[in-house]
């Protein structure tokens, strides 16, 4: 899921800006980061999975958000304890007067990886890429939908016109996680295979694809950041290293022998697998609170699946799914039942929606009335649609091996209300394919955290749901379209959670998908050799202030 940062203010201020003006002191972002943290050294991090496409413009998974965020520049960039704008490309902006303009000045230093300059055409490129069907980004294309003209001032400068007034038009433009700025010279061609190629303007540059294996980054040494206070003692290390190491147990094992410094863990690894040394020892464990948004995993339906398009089928659904059983059984019970659309504590939550319980008994009685039943008596409950008997019967599909478990014991339980689920795994590019054509019938993944500020629009919007879009499960609401397309124009903080909590709670009663668990509680392995400031800052665990001890 793209993250989206919202704008302050200034948005409405008539002004010329610059950075100093907008109560940025670089003295005060150095906390970010040791002073003593010396350069150099290898970080070595596992990821579930090979990124399906490295191409900044159309990538859309996260295991290459993971590699862009080491690689790739925005206009802008954001102190992660603050939550405050820092320079980035640009070195200053102003408003226009009527406030429905933004014009950068970008920095003369700053140079791509192939050794070309960032100019005000490459950043014009990034955002009529987007719009270019020709680019197959229509994932990304409703956060860029109120963005106008973009217009090349001169080498160093662009203007950016606002068609419409939308609360996150100003951090599409300026962040990193959403306009990835890349050169034209490069990219300018849709035809140019770039999937497993990578040309930025960031820290590090791509030095090896191994593929099926890994990914290595090494360190731009033209990067424009060393020269600035605030990040000369970010990204400390020479090398990072990215391996994709699918199965938890291999990850643990790879973590034990200190061929991985950095591991993501599972509840059940946290507390079960992970009690011997060297853990605790050379490995530390870290379970952490923070503000960032939260990702969760969900089961998802094909709603053009006839099987599927009943609201009381698909609650019928959830209360056939043990979660709390689940979640004591293998995430000790340290998750909490997701009750809606995304993170159950955000403040566009609506606290008073209540998790969908395990209940057999009324599944089958709201299953009964929607005339799922078991006529032939062969233990599968069937129906008439359109004059065919149909069995309710489905395929769920799996990306990956290690939640098999959870879907092991709602199979039985599915199974005994006469409902018969049948679970595939496919690898992940694989899978990815069956979910941009939409041909599946329930598949089994997870979206990540997405942003502290929420527009539901490319999940939840109906307009999403076109070939390439997000919302690849055909959802459609007509009072939820338009709530999320007020929100957008809400730009007063207050009013706009108001109304995303009715989005909130008419899409969790709508139950689009089985939504499982969400984890207030960020758990982590990191190598003794890794030096940290502090174990999590307040909107991440800032890998990018790291650096190594054993230098």
């Amino acid at each position: 899921m793209m993250n989206q940062w919202i704008l302050s203010a200034l948005v409405l201020i008539t002004t010329s800006v610059s950075f100093a003006s907008a109560n940025i002191d670089s003295k005060s972002l150095i906390p970010l980061v040791s002073p003593s943290a010396k350069k150099g050294g290898t970080l070595s991090i596992a990821l579930d999975s090979e990124p399906e496409n490295l191409n900044p413009i159309n990538s859309t998974d996260y295991y290459a958000q993971q590699v862009h965020d080491f690689t790739c520049d925005g206009l802008m960039s954001l102190n992660y304890d603050t939550y405050d704008w820092m320079p980035g490309l640009a070195e200053s902006y102003e408003v226009g007067k009527d406030g429905m303009s933004y014009t950068f000045h970008l920095r003369k230093n700053a140079k791509f990886h192939d050794g070309t300059p960032v100019t005000a055409e490459d950043i014009k490129f990034a955002i009529d890429a987007v719009k270019d069907p020709k680019f197959k980004a229509s994932h990304r294309l409703p956060y860029y939908e109120n963005i106008g003209d973009v217009t090349v001032i001169d080498p160093y400068t662009v203007r950016f016109q606002i068609k419409q007034v939308y609360f996150n038009n100003f951090s599409v433009i300026v962040g990193n996680e959403d306009t990835r700025i890349v050169p034209k010279k490069q990219y300018g061609d849709p035809k140019k295979k770039m999937s497993k190629k990578l040309i930025c303007s960031g820290p590090y540059k791509l030095s090896k694809y191994n593929k099926g294996k890994s990914i290595e980054l090494v360190r731009n040494k033209d990067w424009w950041g060393w020269s600035t206070p605030y990040l000369n003692n970010a990204y400390n290390y020479d090398k990072i290293i990215l391996r994709f190491v699918k199965e938890e147990n291999l990850q643990l094992q790879m973590m034990e022998k200190g061929q991985i410094d950095f591991l993501p863990v599972g509840k059940e690894a946290f507390y079960k697998k992970t009690l011997k040394e060297p853990w605790g020892k050379t490995i530390k464990k870290i379970e952490v609170e923070n503000n960032a948004p939260k990702g969760f995993g969900f089961v998802g339906w094909n709603l053009l699946d006839p099987k599927f398009q009943d609201k009381n089928v698909r609650q019928a659904l959830t209360h056939l799914m043990n979660r709390e059983l689940i979640n004591e059984k293998f995430r000790y019970g340290k998750s909490a039942l997701a009750t809606g659309p995304w993170y159950r504590y955000s403040v566009y939550a609506d606290q008073a929606v209540q998790p969908l319980k395990f209940d057999p008994e009324l599944a089958k009685t709201m299953l009964d009335k929607t005339g799922w039943k078991d006529s032939d008596k062969d233990g599968v409950r069937d129906k008439l649609i359109d004059g065919k008997k149909t069995d309710f019967s489905f395929t769920l599909l799996l990306p990956t091996r290690d939640v098999e478990k959870y879907f092991t014991l709602y199979k039985e339980d599915l199974k005994k209300a006469g409902i018969r689920m049948d679970i595939k795994y496919v690898e992940w590019n694989t899978f990815l394919k069956s979910v941009d054509s939409k041909k599946f019938e329930a598949l089994a993944m997870g979206w990540g955290p997405g942003s502290v500020h929420v527009d539901p629009k490319q999940i939840w919007h109906s307009s999403s749901a076109r070939a390439g879009g997000s919302n690849f499960i055909s959802y459609s609401n007509k009072e939820v379209d338009k709530l999320i397309d007020q929100a957008r124009l809400t730009l007063s903080h207050n009013d706009r959670a108001k109304i995303l909590r009715k989005v909130y709670r008419i899409i969790a009663d709508d139950a689009p998908y089985l939504f499982m668990f969400n984890d207030p509680l960020v758990n982590y392995a990191i190598s003794n050799k890794v030096g940290q400031v502090k174990e999590t800052y307040r909107f991440g665990v800032g890998k990018q202030y790291w650096w190594s001890k054993n230098l």
